[in-house]
């Protein structure tokens, strides 16, 4: 009996052409997207809750230039980094309409976070005072209210 190995014929799914079960439809990708979005809203509006509450000491600071505060954009740039994690897990498991979604959320999560840099930049590095045109060479002191004696 001689029995000669049969060459291995590709079935209709593993075609290029033909369709793809491990593939995920728009509908599918759509409920998932909703899910993960419904996670990810109450998740970014504690984060904006916690830096908004955070904030609100500042009031009495030093006279001089404050330094950096790094927490907020480390904070935005990993809900950004989170995102962008979930987006790809999402990309590779063949879910094109979940994954672009999230690639959205993540633009807009950079760019919190590009504000909140600038913003903490702004907020440590002020610009110079204006030179005073009756002394040369010396700032002008900012207006302020003149103390009673």
């Amino acid at each position: 009996m001689n029995v000669e190995p049969r060459p291995h014929l590709p079935t209709p799914r593993c075609r290029p052409g033909g369709p793809s079960v491990s593939r995920g439809d728009g509908f599918a990708g759509g409920c998932i997207s909703l899910i993960v979005l419904l996670i990810e809203i109450p998740v970014a509006i504690l984060l904006g809750l916690l830096l908004s509450v955070r904030g609100w000491g500042r009031a009495d600071e030093q006279s001089g230039a404050p330094a950096m505060d790094w927490v907020p954009v480390l904070w935005l740039g990993g809900f950004t980094l989170g995102v962008l994690v979930v987006a790809v897990v999402f990309l590779r498991s063949a879910h094109p309409y979940a994954g672009a979604v999230q690639l959205l959320i993540a633009a807009m999560a950079l760019l919190f976070a590009i504000t909140a840099w600038h913003k903490e930049y702004e907020r440590a590095h002020p610009a110079p005072l204006p030179t005073c045109p009756t002394r040369a060479g010396t700032p002008c002191a900012p207006p302020g209210p003149v103390p009673d004696r």
